[in-house]
């Protein structure tokens, strides 16, 4: 029995002295103390990881079987869905996880903003995040041309053709650089299928690990907003601070079975999701002699889609859209509270706070939307808010009275 317990340690020790396993699962996993009132909020972040996983597995078994060729690309995903081997689960599982990705980010990132977990020190942390944030939109993108259907095609032309508007002949540059060509070809699809297979992955790869090295060197937030390291036993440990595993890697295993059964019931029964997640029009191979009566981009994009239309002036409407991504980089420099959580900081922040999520969840209403007067004025209000919020927090967080912060954190 104790030869085959040494057996092992013997392995662990092998692998020990050429490579620090040992030493990376306890500083990342086992001996990472994380504080012990995290919440349902808290989940997003490990999701996250779940839908990458996801998301890169099966994009593998697709490579196998796609054509990246203007005559043969809407093809290959139709011989996925009818003739490969489970292809239609794997094609559902990679479309639906990329509507679940931004569904959990989107909520990832409302925790940061209740939470304040973008403030000192954790500013490169929240930088990295935003990072993610604007790779993953790329990588949505470029991924959305490839089954080359009709509202693929032609929403890559209107995308692409945005950056046109940058002067000074950039924009052409970089618009012909994109297509490869001087209309969407052939060659923006291999360009495309490229970046979004090899190129925005391995970035993207990077910084997850980045992101979550800085997360463990500064350690995590918590709905209090209150450093737990600043109060340690004798033996250095945080006194409100439990071990990563085994207890939350549990809470994370429940989350994602939850997410797993919602998951799949989308996958099996509305992978369309009524057009959100699939449009109908990309079930039509792309034809560029016939323009779709309406165009818009996947509902992920839809905020941003309805900043840019809610501008007359077509380089005013790509500024105010690259400047509402843009912002989000420059929050812990704009939010001055002493106070990062929710629960401690006055009614104005919290009124702020909810008006912004609610114009954003307008303006991705909007951006599907056809631009009807109506729908355009709307648009121009909803962004009126969105970069009002900014405005109103670097003004409000400077004058406004907090409630006083607890010594430990609480339940």
């Amino acid at each position: 029995m104790s030869a085959n317990m040494e057996k092992p340690n013997a392995v662990m020790g092998w692998i020990d002295e050429r490579f620090p396993l040992t030493k990376l699962l306890e500083e990342h996993i086992t001996k990472y103390y994380a504080p012990k009132n995290f919440n349902i909020w808290y989940y997003f972040g490990a999701l996250s990881m779940l839908v990458l996983v996801i998301q890169i597995v099966t994009g593998i078994f697709l490579t196998m079987n796609y054509k990246p060729d203007g005559a043969q690309a809407f093809i290959s995903v139709e011989y996925i869905m009818r003739d490969v081997n489970f292809g239609w689960l794997i094609r559902y599982m990679h479309s639906t996880g990329a509507s679940m990705f931004f569904v959990v980010v989107y909520l990832h990132m409302f925790r940061g903003l209740m939470y304040g977990s973008y403030k000192k020190p954790r500013e490169l942390l929240w930088v990295f995040g935003c990072l993610i944030y604007v790779l993953l939109m790329a990588e949505a993108f470029m991924g959305y041309l490839l089954p080359w259907g009709q509202m693929s095609y032609w929403g890559a032309q209107v995308i692409i053709s945005l950056f046109g508007a940058i002067p000074f002949g950039i924009g052409d540059a970089l618009t012909l650089w994109l297509k490869g060509d001087y209309i969407v070809s052939d060659a923006t699809l291999n360009r495309f299928f490229a970046l979004h297979v090899i190129a925005v992955p391995l970035v993207l790869l990077f910084l997850v690990v980045a992101h979550i090295m800085a997360l463990h060197e500064v350690g995590s937030n918590n709905p209090d907003g209150i450093d737990i390291k600043a109060n340690k036993n004798a033996a250095g440990v945080p006194k409100d601070g439990i071990p990563f595993h085994p207890y939350y890697t549990v809470k994370d295993f429940m989350g994602a079975i939850v997410f797993l059964i919602v998951f799949f019931a989308i996958v099996f029964f509305a992978p369309e999701m009524g057009g959100y997640f699939l449009e109908h029009a990309n079930f039509v191979p792309a034809d560029p002699l016939k323009t779709p009566e309406h165009i818009a981009p996947v509902w992920y994009f839809t905020p941003f889609y309805a900043i840019l239309r809610a501008v007359p002036d077509k380089l005013g409407g790509v500024i105010a859209m690259g400047a509402a991504i843009l912002v989000l980089f420059v929050l812990p420099w704009i939010d001055r509270s002493p106070v990062r959580s929710i629960r401690y900081r006055s009614i104005w922040y919290k009124i702020l706070l909810f008006t912004f999520v609610g114009a954003f969840i307008m303006l991705g209403y909007l951006g599907i939307q056809p631009a009807t007067p109506l729908y355009t004025f709307l648009s121009r209000v909803g962004t009126g808010i969105y970069f009002g919020f900014f405005v109103g927090l670097y003004l409000v967080s400077k004058f406004e009275t907090t409630k006083p912060l607890p010594t430990r954190v609480t339940a």
